[in-house]
């Protein structure tokens, strides 16, 4: 069920960036990083989304940081990075979840589409860890952790520039890992299987798409954000 998760981790003292935190899974890390005592740095598209956000957090007696940006543009990548590590005095987490999606076949592909899935799903998670990850090494310590998908894993029916984007991000997952590891910053990515986020249900929202993937998945359904966290 949607049921909130048993937080059992201190993270007091520490701040976590989290990309996409206005709604999905980039909201639920971020307010379960919050219920842990963590600071959060949150980025997304939608100021009154992370207005509301930041009033949510600041209310569990943590600050929230916030600056709106666009990851599909690349200045903005680097702004938003600037800005949070100016304002907090540096990034101990970095949560890369922001992503899009725009189910289409290969022979009805559109040029743009395939170049803005990949812009915010591969290419800015790269420029974010490029900046974030400069500090973290002169510190000596930090965590990333890159949201990828089983679309990283599996080719799924109108999904080839996300597949595509998703099992970039677990490739570079790897080589960011051997990189940084010799640092002491710990890198993993994720794949979770069809998460109930709005855009999930938008996708996956008629049964006769959705119902043949879930008799594959041994629960039988897809998974709530919460899970995820």
């Amino acid at each position: 069920n949607n049921s909130s998760r048993e937080i059992t981790f201190d993270f007091s003292g520490k701040t976590a960036l989290v990309t996409g935190a206005t709604k999905g899974i980039g909201r639920d890390v971020a307010l379960a990083f919050a219920e842990s005592g963590c600071s959060i740095a949150a980025t997304g598209r939608n100021p009154e989304a992370l207005a509301a956000l930041a009033a949510e957090i600041e209310a569990k007696g943590v600050e929230c940081f916030t600056f709106k940006a666009d990851l599909a543009n690349a200045e903005e990548c680097l702004r938003m990075t600037e800005y949070f590590l100016q304002e907090t005095g540096g990034i101990d987490i970095l949560i890369n979840d922001a992503g899009i999606s725009f189910p289409e076949r290969i022979v009805d592909l559109d040029v743009a589409h395939w170049d803005t899935t990949l812009a915010v799903n591969l290419r800015a998670p790269v420029l974010i860890v490029k900046a974030i990850a400069s500090h973290m090494i002169k510190r000596k310590r930090g965590a990333i952790v890159n949201v990828s998908s089983n679309a990283g894993v599996a080719g799924i029916e109108e999904h080839a520039a996300y597949c595509a984007s998703k099992f970039g991000l677990i490739g570079v997952t790897k080589v960011m890992a051997v990189e940084l590891g010799p640092f002491n910053i710990r890198v993993n990515a994720v794949a979770p299987t069809v998460v109930l986020t709005p855009m999930g249900t938008k996708v996956w929202g008629d049964p006769a798409k959705a119902d043949p993937v879930k008799a594959r998945i041994p629960l039988g359904r897809f998974a709530y954000p919460k899970e995820v966290t």
